[in-house]
C-alpha cells in the first residue's frame, strides 16, 4: 500500500517543486515506484521532468473536474520508476470551477485513492497558496512535507500553514500527518542560514528532517534541461542531498 505525500507551503520560492521532482527521482533510483502529481498551475514539476506542458491534453485539471480517470492522465517519464500526472496552465481556472461543487475538497482524493496499490509513493507538488488546490492535496494526502528555506522570513507564514493543516485534520482528513519540515537553500557560509536551522530545530525538534538541502548551482540548472538532479548530475551536492532525504523517508516509513 503506497503513501500519498503532499509537498506544501503557501510561500513561493521555498523549494517545493525542486523537492517534489528530485525526491520522486531519488525514490525511483532507490527502486521505489513513484507517481508525481503536478497540482500547480505553473506546471514546473511537469516541465522539470521533460514534459512538454503545451501538449498536455489530460492532466491534473481533468482529474480534478472528473472528466478523466487517473489512469488516463498518467504519463511515463525518463526518470526510472517515476510516472507523472502533468499540469497545464488551465489548472488556474479550477478553483473557480470547483467553488460551488459539493464535496469540492475531496475531488482529488476520490480519484487517486485507488492508485495507492500501484505505487510505493505518490507525491503531490502543491501550488504556492492555501486555496482549493492545496486543500484538495492535503485532504487526499497521508502526510505533508513542508519545505522551509534558510532565509530571514523562513518562519513567517509557517503558523498559518500549520493552522490550515490543523483545520484539514479536524474537518476533512483526521489521518493527515506532518511527515517533516525540510530545510532548503542552506548556505553554510551565511550566519543567517545557521541561525534559521537552529531556530527551526529549537521550535520543532523531532519534526525536522536530518537531511538539509544545500544551495547548489547544479540543482537550479537541472530543470532548464527537463531533468531531475539525479539525471543531470548524479555526483552533485544536490543529488546527494535528495538521495539522503529519500533514504531518510524510506527508513521513517519502514
Amino acid at each position: 500500500m503506497g503513501k500519498i505525500i503532499a509537498i506544501a507551503n503557501q510561500k513561493g520560492g521555498v523549494g517545493k517543486t525542486t523537492t517534489s521532482v528530485n525526491l520522486a527521482a531519488s525514490l525511483g533510483v532507490l527502486e521505489k515506484k513513484v507517481l508525481l502529481i503536478d497540482a500547480d498551475p505553473q506546471a514546473n514539476a511537469s516541465s522539470g521532468l521533460g514534459i512538454d506542458v503545451e501538449s498536455v491534453t489530460i492532466g491534473s485539471y481533468q482529474l480534478l473536474e472528473h472528466s478523466a480517470t487517473a489512469k488516463e492522465a498518467i504519463v511515463k517519464t525518463n526518470s526510472p520508476n517515476v510516472d507523472i500526472i502533468p499540469a497545464h496552465i488551465d489548472l488556474v481556472a479550477i478553483e473557480i470551477e470547483l467553488v460551488d461543487k459539493e464535496n469540492r475538497e475531496y475531488m482529488l482524493k476520490q480519484v487517486i485513492t485507488d492508485l495507492k496499490n500501484d505505487y510505493d509513493y505518490i507525491i503531490i507538488d502543491c501550488a504556492p497558496s492555501l486555496g482549493l488546490l492545496t486543500l484538495n492535496a492535503l485532504t487526499a494526502a497521508d502526510a505533508v512535507i513542508i519545505p522551509i528555506q534558510c532565509e530571514y522570513f523562513a518562519l513567517e507564514g509557517l503558523g498559518k500553514l500549520l493552522n490550515t493543516i490543523k483545520s484539514v485534520q479536524k474537518i476533512h482528513n483526521p489521518a493527515l500527518d506532518i511527515e517533516g519540515l525540510l530545510l532548503t537553500m542552506f548556505d553554510s557560509r551565511l550566519r543567517l542560514s545557521n541561525q534559521v536551522v537552529e531556530e527551526v530545530k529549537k521550535h520543532f525538534d523531532a519534526m525536522v528532517f536530518k537531511t538539509i538541502i544545500q544551495r547548489n548551482v547544479r540543482l537550479s540548472e537541472a530543470p532548464s534541461y527537463g531533468e531531475s538532479i539525479i539525471s543531470y548530475d548524479a555526483s552533485s551536492t544536490g543529488a546527494n542531498n535528495y538521495l539522503s532525504l529519500a533514504e531518510e523517508l524510506i527508513e521513517k516509513n519502514k
